[in-house]
């Protein structure tokens, strides 16, 4: 039986080809680069033996004896995958939007928007997460609530701008998740911020 294994703190993408879920013995295994350079990893394991896939287009041909190891270019990768490459979904956006100290967004944030809008509107069918969040300023209760109208205020920019309501979850998560660590009670700008997801 052949094992596919994920290194967990690395988002990867693999291509299986004759391998449903990874339960037969023959088919190919390609790691396939981030779009942003990021490096990944894939340990394919069959059997006793493992085969460890580093760096974009490593490949794993998977034979009844263990993997082999193999290299394949962007082009192959093309030629021999494209219908599985072309029914891909889209990789999700992500967007990270700054607050002054209120629920207002700041300059910079406001000119970002726009690219949000646009992201949005590149998916044939968009699901958006807005995530308010806080700095360590002030009681869990008072950041919760902030958090909260700071993710409605930019669900509600996003409707007025032609986004379908039913397509945005919005939530608050306060001061739980700094992007920025700091002590209770400190002020950091980098922490008052809203996420968007788009997928």
């Amino acid at each position: 039986m052949t094992r596919c294994l994920r290194t967990p703190e690395v988002a990867i993408l693999a291509l299986v080809a004759a391998l449903a879920g990874c339960a037969t013995q023959s088919g190919t295994v390609v790691l396939l680069p981030e779009a942003d350079g990021r490096p990944t990893a894939l340990q394919v394991v069959q059997g006793e033996r493992t085969l460890l896939l580093d760096r974009p287009y490593a490949a794993a041909e998977i034979h009844s004896s263990g993997p082999r190891a193999a290299t394949l270019s962007g082009d192959e990768v093309k030629a021999r995958f494209g219908n599985a490459l072309a029914a891909q979904p889209m990789r999700a956006a992500t967007f990270t939007l700054h607050f002054d100290e209120g629920d207002a967004l700041t300059r910079d944030a406001q000119r970002l928007l726009a690219d949000v809008i646009a992201a949005i509107a590149r998916y044939p069918v968009a699901d958006v997460v807005v995530v308010g969040h806080t700095d360590l300023v002030g009681t869990d209760e008072y950041n919760d609530e902030l958090a909260r109208k700071r993710a409605e205020t930019v669900r509600q920019l996003l409707v007025s701008r032609g986004i379908a309501a039913q397509r945005i979850v919005a939530y608050g998560r306060g001061k739980r998740e700094p992007a920025v660590p700091t002590a209770d009670g400190v002020t950091e700008p980098g922490n008052r911020r809203v996420e968007v997801i788009v997928r």
